[in-house]
């Protein structure tokens, strides 16, 4: 079968809910993709950030083998030999007491919301019913209808209330603006260090210190949402790291597994994640051992093969480059790691053009509202890569 008969079966048989290029991936290995014609593509999307440590790690694929010849589910109602191990290595990675493991990165972010709202009524004594969490403009959490609930993107609400009340949004990179949102009833804030579907967005420097001393005089629980930007990929294990601030309560996920099984997870002390008691929330696949034995060498991987310091490497020299290029569609380049976004002017008739003129010409990245490229590749990307990719991107902007 040719490409455009997988395209031609996607588009009959499927709910059109994405709108992907039209490439046909077949298979992948590091940070190369090939489709079903043979075609190569240097992918610079890295599947949203989760597959960090790039496509089907031997070493990953390995330990998922291995368990899935053991036992892949037991639900939560068993033990297994697997999650009691993840917990210990995620706590003596990251410094936080325990974690609650699920599966996607918005069932991670419905947990986290959980967890403060109840927090807020059982520990901090706020009245049944009228917790409030407050989250910022241009967020991106997930897609469910509490997730949802708090987002500013149109889009993303059309069709979908009537809404989950308790949110209220404050504008992104303004710390006054949260201070001055907050109430007896606040319980939580979340942010995303670095916002990913936003646009590669970075804070003004000391946003989030500000943010974290305002949420501790308050006694706010301060929850980052690190699902793209975590885990390597803007050159720390965490984002919030290089502003030195400890959160609450940290989410996880994409990375956590490289790509070869959905796992995530909330990471907290037990204080907060220990208002849940058995029967409060839960998952039949969330901390299966499948899903725990893959998580366990996904963050071996980055650390063991120094993945992180890669991304601060070379995502300093990739994001320096790009700055170079005098183009001029060009408004901005940011970001932190290998985690960058251009943002194109709005007389450059948005991001998609390029983004498909870049995949006729071998490299694979995707939009963003509309005017922004993210060229996030895995970090295990090299040098002469990113220089090859260099010279590509460099005429593709100079397009008209």
């Amino acid at each position: 079968m040719l490409a455009k008969d997988y395209i031609e079966l996607e588009e009959k048989y499927g709910a059109h809910n994405y709108h992907p290029l039209d490439v046909v991936i077949e298979r992948a290995q590091g940070v190369w993709v090939y489709d079903v014609e043979g075609n190569k593509y240097l992918d610079c999307l890295a599947a949203y950030s989760a597959v960090n440590q790039g496509h089907c790690h031997p070493r990953i694929v390995n330990a998922l083998k291995q368990q899935a010849e053991k036992v892949t589910l037991t639900s939560r109602a068993f033990r297994n030999s697997q999650l009691p191990l993840l917990y210990k290595e995620l706590s003596e990675l990251t410094g936080y007491e325990i974690s609650l493991p699920m599966n996607s990165g918005a069932e991670a972010v419905e947990t986290a919301l959980k967890a403060a709202r109840k927090w807020g009524y059982k520990i901090k004594g706020v009245e049944e019913q009228k917790a409030e969490i407050i989250a910022c403009t241009n967020n991106f959490a997930g897609r469910t209808i509490s997730i949802i609930s708090f987002s500013t993107e149109a889009q993303y609400r059309d069709g979908f209330g009537p809404f989950t009340p308790g949110f209220k949004i404050v504008e992104y990179g303004n710390a006054k603006a949260l201070e001055e949102a907050i109430t007896p009833n606040t319980v939580a804030f979340l942010v995303e260090p670095i916002q990913g579907e936003g646009g590669v967005v970075v804070p003004p420097e000391g946003y989030l210190k500000a943010c974290a001393d305002i949420c501790k005089k308050n006694n706010v629980l301060l929850i980052t949402d690190e699902i793209q930007c975590g885990l390597g990929r803007s050159g720390k294990l965490f984002a919030f790291e290089y502003e030195n601030i400890r959160p609450d309560v940290v989410i996880i996920g994409k990375a956590l597994s490289g790509g070869c099984y959905p796992v995530s997870a909330v990471l907290s002390n037990k204080e907060i994640l220990g208002v849940f008691k058995p029967g409060d929330h839960g998952s039949t696949f969330g901390g299966n051992p499948l899903g725990a034995a893959v998580a366990r060498e996904s963050l071996k991987v980055l650390i063991e093969e120094k993945l992180i310091e890669r991304s601060f490497e070379l995502g300093n020299y990739f994001l320096n480059e790009l700055k170079k290029i005098n183009s001029p569609h060009v408004k901005e380049v940011r970001g932190k790691g290998l985690f960058i976004g251009v943002e194109l002017k709005p007389e450059a008739k948005g991001a998609r053009r390029f983004c498909e003129a870049l995949a006729k010409r071998g490299i694979l990245c995707k939009e963003t509202h509309e005017n922004v490229i993210r060229f996030a590749p895995p970090l295990v990307i090299t040098k002469d890569e990113i220089d090859w990719a260099l010279k590509i991107i460099s005429e593709v902007l100079m397009m008209n």
